[in-house]
């Protein structure tokens, strides 16, 4: 999986998206936009050495590199809600997680018209409260859980002895 993150205006919300992608094992980050890029204070700060851990590229005009990516294969989602979205959990069930790229947008803006026109599908989480959107990072953060939690990774399977703390890192089953 790859993410795009275009025009993402907080620092610390990028140096939070590069450790989850870090986390979940993001095979490559985009920033685009007006989106700042490593090496800077504030996206260290958040990232805690993601920054130099996951790959990442610059690119001014997602468009381009959007075009690019759909010729070489790759299924594009836009992380956003509106009518038009699909649950998240749904529409990986019409895609292969590996050659997926999930679409951040701006944090108060979402994902602007053009840049969704290019995309394959709008995706969104599904929250059961009042409020309909999250942070950002927040749901990067989520939206990845959901990737994974679709491709075999549980939390928690693993019997412990009382008092021993879970793994430090995700474990992996197959039911096949």
């Amino acid at each position: 999986m790859r993410l795009i993150a275009h025009n993402i205006r907080s620092m610390h919300n990028i140096g939070a998206i590069l450790r989850s992608a870090d986390a979940f094992g993001v095979e490559r980050v985009y920033l685009t936009g007006y989106t700042a890029t490593p090496p800077r204070k504030e996206i260290a700060k958040t990232a805690l050495g993601a920054e130099d851990r996951v790959l990442w590229e610059y690119h001014i005009d997602p468009l381009p590199l959007m075009a690019q990516l759909k010729q070489q294969g790759w299924t594009i989602l836009a992380l956003e809600n509106g009518r038009e979205a699909m649950p998240l959990s749904d529409a990986l069930r019409h895609v292969h997680p590996e050659r997926t790229v999930l679409l951040l947008g701006n944090e108060v803006e979402g994902v602007v018209p053009d840049v969704l026109a290019i995309c394959d599908q709008i995706v969104e989480i599904i929250l059961p409260g009042r409020k309909r959107s999250l942070n950002v990072s927040v749901a990067a953060g989520i939206a990845l859980f959901v990737v994974a939690a679709e491709n075999g990774y549980h939390v928690g399977n693993v019997e412990r002895p009382p008092g021993q703390r879970a793994p430090a890192r995700p474990t992996f089953r197959s039911d096949g």
